[in-house]
């Protein structure tokens, strides 16, 4: 099995949503892995920057998701678990863009009834649901895959 620890950035305005659209098709939060030696609450600000061109400011933790990915849908064929830490984030600076050199190839603002249309990493619905919900827990149900919903 392998294991990531990622920072992921929900930033809501107006009603709608950043996202990032990954070479995969998918679209999802802007964020990543967390770095040897990293803190979470910089990678994702990091994350954000190189993502998407933008300074972001942390305004929260939302919480937290661990999820174990089967090894049949992954790309490297073995179980990956996944923890990422959400943080609800504001735009400070800068002009959205796609990733230079990265796995980013657009992001843009989607009004948040469209983003049930939208082919889609699961952690968007997590971190939607974490802002929507505001456990105090910071846990939240899991999200069924399939469909547009992916991984």
């Amino acid at each position: 099995m392998s294991f990531r620890l990622a920072a992921y950035a929900l930033c809501v305005e107006r009603g709608s949503v950043l996202l990032v659209r990954h070479r995969s098709g998918n679209w999802s939060l802007p964020g990543g892995k967390v770095e040897h030696a990293e803190d979470p609450f910089d990678a994702v600000v990091r994350e954000v920057a190189e993502e998407t061109g933008c300074e972001a400011v942390v305004e929260r933790l939302l919480g937290v998701d661990s999820r174990v990915i089967p090894a049949a849908v992954t790309h490297a064929g073995t179980e990956h678990q996944n923890v990422g830490v959400f943080y609800q984030v504001r735009l400070v600076s800068g002009e959205l863009r796609p990733e230079p050199d990265g796995e980013t190839t657009g992001s843009v603002w989607t009004p948040i009834p469209d983003v049930a249309r939208l082919r889609r990493s699961s952690l968007v619905d997590i971190g939607l649901a974490l802002v929507r919900e505001a456990p105090a827990t910071g846990h939240v149900a899991a999200v069924p895959v399939g469909g547009l919903v992916q991984y």
